[in-house]
């Protein structure tokens, strides 16, 4: 089992920047990809950005040059650099890993959100 759980959400006014976090615990060892999803009121949840075990990066189209991701392997922590937040990015965030499908089976697991909020 991996444990998740996400802080650094509050409001933030357009413009300004906020830094997410997801610590992990558990059964660290079996995880492989991280990444950031968001559900906004209303809309499905949708990959924010990704990131492998070798440090590549996928990012979706809307936040690509004002989010990074990075993952600090021996902190077990994934991060989440917003900046230039916009309205539209207000959503509850949340973050995801997958397994190793030699280790847990490679399923996925999610933490419980944390709410960004982007104020115009």
């Amino acid at each position: 089992q991996v444990q998740l759980v996400e802080s650094g959400g509050g409001l933030v006014q357009a413009g300004g920047s906020l830094r997410l976090s997801c610590a992990a615990s558990g059964d660290i060892i079996c995880i492989s990809a991280m990444g950031w999803y968001r559900q906004a009121p209303g809309k499905e949840r949708e990959l924010v950005a990704a990131i492998t075990s070798g440090g590549s990066t996928n990012y979706a189209n809307s936040v690509k040059g004002r989010f990074t991701i990075s993952r600090d392997n021996g902190k077990n922590t994934l991060y989440l650099q917003m900046n230039s937040l916009k309205p539209e990015d207000t959503a509850v965030y949340y973050c995801n890993v997958d397994t190793k499908s030699w280790c847990l089976g490679g399923r996925g697991y999610w933490g419980k959100g944390t709410l960004v909020t982007v104020s115009s």
